[in-house]
């Protein structure tokens, strides 16, 4: 990672900023993204070799501006997203597209404006989520929606080579989006999932942080997807 820019758009929190302290810790550089300034001032000063610009990834202006100060970009990682979930039969239609706006759109925009300065040699990471092969409950617009950011990873990789492109899609984490969550409704979410997994716990913000920074390093791995999930989809 030594000399290495890590863009990290959501990396002001969370999962991201979890990534962020991995490259810095092994020498990189990361540019952090996201809506909130003071969270976004507050984590770049604890990471040190770090910078932060506000972007909205739902608006190409915003990431145009926010990648035209940067000469190159090594990685890219875009957690930023916000989108409700339910049963066809309840969601308005609004609600029920707000997974592909906000997530799938989001990362569509965020790679196509990044292209121009991505380094021949980097990568891009997409997050999707394992619901995309085992479907939690009656959500099926945000199953789809993981899915076909599967689907998206393995077409950039095809189109962008020789970046590599790869996918994450991690079963439920605890951490910052859950913790935004009443207590009651995590609980119950985070039972049932130690039952459905093979590993009977629930995942932490620091392994899919791990799989991302794998997903970085690998220069021979592209156009994969890889399931942080405790073996959530093989139950």
């Amino acid at each position: 990672m030594k000399g290495r820019t890590v863009v990290l758009i959501g990396g002001g929190s969370g999962i991201g900023f979890e990534v962020a302290r991995r490259v810095v810790e092994a020498g990189g550089h990361v540019v952090l993204g996201g809506r909130t300034p003071e969270k976004l001032a507050a984590a770049a000063e604890s990471l040190g070799d770090a910078e932060w610009r506000i972007v909205d990834t739902g608006d190409q202006e915003s990431l145009a501006a926010f990648f035209a100060p940067l000469s190159r970009v090594d990685h890219l990682f875009t957690t930023a997203a916000t989108y409700r979930t339910g049963p066809m039969r309840e969601l308005s239609d609004e609600d029920a597209e707000s997974p592909f706006t906000s997530k799938f759109w989001g990362q569509y925009h965020a790679v196509k404006h990044a292209a121009p300065k991505l380094d021949p040699g980097g990568s891009v990471v997409l997050m999707a989520g394992a619901a995309s092969v085992r479907p939690p409950g009656p959500a099926p617009a945000y199953v789809a929606c993981n899915a076909a950011i599967e689907g998206l990873g393995r077409g950039l990789a095809v189109e962008l080579a020789p970046v590599r492109v790869n996918v994450v899609s991690p079963g439920t984490i605890d951490g910052n989006l859950w913790s935004q969550r009443p207590e009651a409704v995590r609980e119950a979410a985070f039972g049932q999932y130690r039952r459905d997994t093979l590993l009977h716990r629930v995942g932490t913000e620091a392994d899919v942080a791990q799989a991302v920074f794998f997903l970085f390093t690998n220069e021979f791995m592209t156009g994969s997807t890889v399931y942080p999930d405790g073996g959530y989809g093989l139950r």
